[in-house]
């Protein structure tokens, strides 16, 4: 019996958050083949995401960024708020620069794409338990692409999903209270940092790259 116990205290921890049901379930039945992993708590919501980690506190948490409520970047500053030593590695489909971007900066210590092999992810719960970073190649990539990239100003990125929402020049500067003219010098710098050139090719890299995201 007490080696039960060493086995069970020994085990890694893991929450699954993933609002996708067949999916959710799939890396539920995954997790419970590898005889050390434990799936202790599991949801498809990002503010319930938080309060099962206040009340189970995982070892890992995997992590999808759309969510049915919240998003998982919010999920990983909230959770990672509450205790900065919060182990969480992104499963998502999502490949943009911006996703990873902000995936990172909001404290996630692996992201993996759900096109991954079963090895690969096991490989990156043990990587990231062990307190080490999981970043594959691909990942690494893209977020050097984003890095080299000249940044959006807040203003730019206003203007930006205005056109992503189908806004014309004279409804974004009413939406913003700002002049169409001005409308115009933001757009003709956001195509040039963006380097296309014009709106719905911006539109288009804005959701590519995860910089703006359709709710």
């Amino acid at each position: 019996m007490s080696l039960d116990k060493k086995a069970v205290s020994e085990s890694i921890r893991i929450m699954i958050v993933e609002d996708h049901t067949v999916v959710r379930q799939g890396l539920v039945a995954l997790m419970r083949t590898v005889d050390d992993f434990d799936v202790i708590a599991e949801t498809d919501s990002g503010e319930h995401a938080v309060e099962l980690f206040l009340t189970h506190r995982p070892d890992i948490t995997l992590m999808d960024l759309r969510l049915k409520s919240g998003s998982g970047v919010s999920a990983i500053l909230a959770i990672r708020n509450i205790s900065p030593q919060a182990r969480i590695v992104v499963l998502t489909t999502y490949d943009g620069d911006e996703d990873i971007y902000k995936a990172l900066q909001a404290g996630a210590q692996g992201y993996l794409l759900k096109g991954a092999s079963s090895e690969e992810l096991i490989s990156a719960v043990r990587s990231v338990h062990a307190g080490e970073r999981y970043i594959p190649s691909l990942v690494a990539e893209r977020l050097a692409g984003r890095v080299g990239a000249e940044q959006l100003t807040e203003r730019e990125l206003e203007v930006l999903q205005n056109i992503v929402l189908g806004r014309s020049n004279k409804e974004i500067a009413q939406h913003l209270h700002i002049s169409e003219a001005t409308v115009k010098t933001h757009i003709n710098n956001l195509l040039s940092k963006l380097m296309v050139s014009d709106r719905t090719q911006a539109a288009v890299t804005a959701l590519q790259r995860g910089i703006v995201q359709l709710q």
